[in-house]
């Protein structure tokens, strides 16, 4: 019997796996969540428009990023914490990127260090960065490059921590602040308890590893006490620092990706945090087109992707590369590394068939040409 139709299985098997208040930390957004409602909405509302009599007995999802080639336009975007949902997280998420000859990107709040994701994998390798004070990324900066990491992601859209309030109601915190209550959500979920008692708690590796031992920024990290600071002549500073391609998360206006590209930034990720931070924001998707005819620099986007036909409606509006983070968590959750490739597995399928039933053998190809509007959805041509 096939227990992974959709990406909802795998989240069904997630949540059983762990304690409610991980798994509220994975699922939760910001506010009411209407937000992580709006990413999916908007996604859900867009109708492809197949053009028939095309060519797709052969079928390729490869896409180009810098002159680089991968085998889909998908990169597993930069999730905190992972360690939390199964032992060496971030190295089990690494380990699936290479198998599918997609990009990894390494969070600053991992549970892996810079170095020891570098050798664990030979993954193409991303680094996104928060910027908590000015030294210590300099000092962030030069790890990754010294480790060989190709690419730097700067995390533009946490000035201040979004009110998660599923986090706030459960005490969410790393380390665990032991409770009765958290106590017994643990001791009812015993796999994951056995785990973590097992390979040891997690912790924020990169504040704790031998070079840098710092425990009151694993404190700010985790109440996301950053730089707010942070400003356009921090850019270029930035900018300067890093000789590799560096890419800017968390845009969500064209106006500011345009003042992006003119300053060196490589490509710019669409991004609301995964409606994670303000709930009361556009859904990516919905800002892709406008940016595609504003842009010269590759766009990429992430917000609310959980299946290859979310990865060929982002690509046919105007992303190269889509990012996507709690669907393969919800494997990474489930069953560690097999179940983040049962994802990849199932996205990869889902977006092949996408392919061959709207009509376009390429996914590089795919632009708005195969997206319906929603007055020619509701008013078809005869």
């Amino acid at each position: 019997m096939v227990d992974l139709v959709n990406i909802e299985d795998m989240r069904r098997r997630a949540r059983r796996r762990l304690p409610r208040m991980v798994f509220d930390y994975l699922e939760g957004g910001a506010g009411s969540e209407r937000g992580l409602r709006r990413n999916r909405d908007a996604l859900d509302d867009i109708l492809f428009d197949p053009h028939r009599l095309v060519a797709v007995d052969h079928r390729d999802q490869s896409a180009q990023l810098f002159g680089k080639t991968y085998a889909m336009p998908l990169a597993i975007a930069p999730t905190g914490l992972n360690g939390v949902l199964w032992p060496d997280g971030d190295r089990a998420l690494a380990r699936a990127a290479a198998k599918y000859d997609i990009p990894f990107c390494l969070s600053t709040a991992s549970t892996s260090t810079i170095e020891d994701v570098a050798r664990a994998t030979d993954a193409e390798k991303w680094f996104q960065l928060y910027v908590m004070n000015r030294d210590q990324a300099r000092d962030f900066v030069q790890r990754a490059l010294k480790a060989g990491y190709s690419t730097l992601i700067l995390t533009t859209d946490v000035a201040v921590n979004g009110k998660r309030e599923r986090d706030l109601r459960s005490g969410f915190k790393v380390p665990f602040k032991l409770s009765p209550k958290i106590l017994f959500d643990t001791a009812t979920h015993p796999l994951w308890s056995l785990a973590q008692v097992r390979h040891g708690l997690p912790q924020l590796a990169n504040f704790a590893s031998a070079d840098a031992t710092d425990v009151a920024s694993q404190s700010a990290l985790m109440a996301r006490r950053m730089d707010a600071g942070f400003d356009w002549e921090a850019f270029a500073a930035l900018r300067d620092l890093w000789p590799h391609k560096l890419i800017v998360k968390g845009v969500l206006c064209v106006e500011d990706a345009l003042r992006l590209e003119k300053a060196g930034a490589d490509a710019v990720v669409f991004s609301n945090h995964g409606g994670r931070q303000l709930e009361d924001v556009p859904a990516p998707i919905s800002l892709l087109q406008d940016a595609l005819a504003a842009l010269q620099i590759p766009i990429l986007m992430d917000s609310g992707i959980r299946s290859g036909a979310d990865i060929a409606k982002a690509v046919a509006s105007g992303a190269v590369i889509t990012m996507s983070g709690r669907a393969l968590l919800y494997g990474l959750a489930a069953a560690g590394e097999a179940g983040v490739c049962e994802v990849l597995d199932l996205m990869k399928a889902e977006l092949d068939t996408t392919l061959a039933l709207v009509g376009c053998p390429r996914a590089d190809l795919l632009s708005p040409r195969h997206l319906a509007t929603e007055a020619r959805a509701a008013h078809p041509q005869k």
